[in-house]
C-alpha cells in the first residue's frame, strides 16, 4: 500500500488502477449475507475481478456494500407485500443507499467511477484506440 492518495486535492477523486495485489478468482460470498446480498456479491464480482481493482483487504467493504443493497431490497419487498409506507424504513433505506452508493463509487461500480478506472487502464493506448473520442 502506498500513501500518496491522500495527498490528493479534495474533490478530485484519484483513477483507480490495476492493483498488483488483486484478487484473480471471485471468492465465495460471505455466510452473513442474506440471499439478495448474496445475489449482489454474485453479480459484481466478476467485473470487480476482470478490471483487477480489488484485493483481500477489500472485501469487508465489498460485503457491507452489499448488505446495504440487500437492506434496501428488503424493504422495499416489505412495502410492497404491506402495501403501506413506513417512514422510519424508508428513511433507513435512503440512508443505505447513500452508503451504499459511496462504496459502489469507490469499487467502481458506477458509471463514473468505472469512467475513471477506463481512463487508468486506457492512458498509453489513446491514439491507437479508435472508440476514444475526445
Amino acid at each position: 500500500g502506498s500513501c500518496a492518495m491522500s495527498a490528493h486535492l479534495r474533490g478530485v477523486k484519484p483513477a483507480l488502477k490495476a492493483d498488483a495485489d488483486a484478487l484473480t478468482k471471485a471468492p465465495i460470498a460471505p455466510k452473513h449475507l442474506t440471499a439478495h446480498g448474496k445475489a449482489e456479491w454474485k453479480a459484481i464480482m466478476p467485473q470487480l475481478i476482470e478490471r483487477r481493482v480489488i484485493t483481500r483487504a477489500d472485501l469487508s467493504g465489498v460485503a457491507t456494500y452489499c448488505g446495504l443493497v440487500a437492506t434496501i431490497r428488503q424493504i422495499e419487498e416489505n412495502q410492497a407485500a404491506t402495501g403501506e409506507i413506513d417512514l422510519k424504513m424508508m428513511g433507513l433505506a435512503v440512508r443505505c443507499a447513500t452508503a451504499a452508493r459511496q462504496l459502489a463509487s469507490e469499487y467502481g461500480l458506477t458509471p463514473t467511477s468505472r469512467a475513471r478506472i477506463g481512463a487508468a487502464v486506457d492512458d498509453d493506448e489513446d491514439d491507437d484506440n479508435p472508440l476514444n473520442v475526445k
